[in-house]
């Protein structure tokens, strides 16, 4: 009965939540087309000032460097492409619903955001070396981005017994998710899952924040395909962005019986993750400023 309630009290949080800004679900259903064209992209976000703002404002930052500013939304979209500005949209508005202070108690919101942008990061990376083409792997970042959504409304709603939920996963080694559960009677993974069916993300996207950590349940039911790459790589970006200790999301201890069966999955060593540790780095730097742009708003 504890766990419905704990439930029940989620569930009013997140129907309490804006749902996605018009201008950004236009965006996402336009690019979801597979005829989709930069003017197509141009038509809905010039008609939004802030939105047109953020992608100007990215295209001229320190992440591309380019000589020459941009002044022309069309040729940022096409410079940006279609993904890169899907996603911008996309951070946006999570950021604008869920990235506030007031939100965060248990946990530290840099902390977070940092273990967040080294997820996507780490995942982007690795899909590159996966031979996952260009236009997918923006993908990957924002599903990493992302990924730990559900524990933002667990710790809203339940502050104290979040704390002591982080308390307990770091003191007895063990899954964060699993310690939810034991005291909450739902874990961060249903609570995404909420969220992401709430704004009507993408299938992928709903099963990532679903999913993380039922990892190789999961590969038993979809080993193939763009969906088990999204959870197998962001998965194992997530235990080594928390082995390299780049900010924390509270879940120090993941399960590493299934992180090697994954590892073995998607052919990732330990050399892999040593090649990528001065790239990441140098990307969570920069993927900085895509998150300062999103949260600008």
């Amino acid at each position: 009965m504890a766990g419905e309630r704990q439930e029940k009290l989620i569930r009013e949080f997140i129907d309490r939540m804006p749902s996605l800004p018009t201008t950004v679900t236009k965006v996402l259903e336009i690019c979801n087309q597979p005829d989709t064209s930069p003017n197509d992209l141009n038509r809905v976000i010039y008609l939004d000032p802030v939105l047109t703002g953020q992608v100007l404002r990215l295209i001229n930052s320190a992440y591309y460097s380019l000589p020459n500013q941009i002044g022309s939304l069309t040729r940022a979209i096409i410079m940006l492409g279609i993904n890169t500005v899907k996603n911008l949209a996309l951070s946006t508005a999570v950021l604008g619903s869920l990235g506030r202070t007031d939100s965060f108690h248990a946990l530290d919101m840099d902390q977070f955001w940092t273990h967040s942008l080294g997820v996507g990061v780490t995942a982007k990376s690795l899909a590159a070396r996966r031979g996952i083409v260009r236009q997918q792997r923006e993908e990957f970042f924002v599903a990493g981005l992302l990924h730990d959504l559900g524990k933002i409304p667990l710790n809203a709603c339940f502050p104290e017994e979040y704390g002591r939920i982080l308390e307990l996963a770091a003191t007895k080694r063990v899954p964060l998710d699993r310690v939810e559960v034991a005291v909450l009677g739902l874990d961060h993974c249903r609570v995404g899952r909420m969220i992401g069916e709430k704004w009507q993300l993408s299938p992928g996207l709903v099963e990532l924040l679903a999913g993380h950590h039922r990892i190789v349940e999961a590969e038993r039911e979809s080993p193939e395909g763009e969906k088990a790459a999204l959870t197998g790589l962001v998965s194992l970006a997530d235990a080594y962005v928390n082995l390299l200790g780049l900010g924390s999301a509270g879940n120090r201890y993941p399960d590493r019986e299934a992180l090697k069966i994954l590892a073995r999955t998607w052919g990732v060593n330990r050399q892999t993750l040593t090649e990528l540790d001065s790239e990441v780095r140098q990307e969570i730097e920069k993927a900085k400023i895509f998150l300062a742009v999103a949260a600008a708003a």
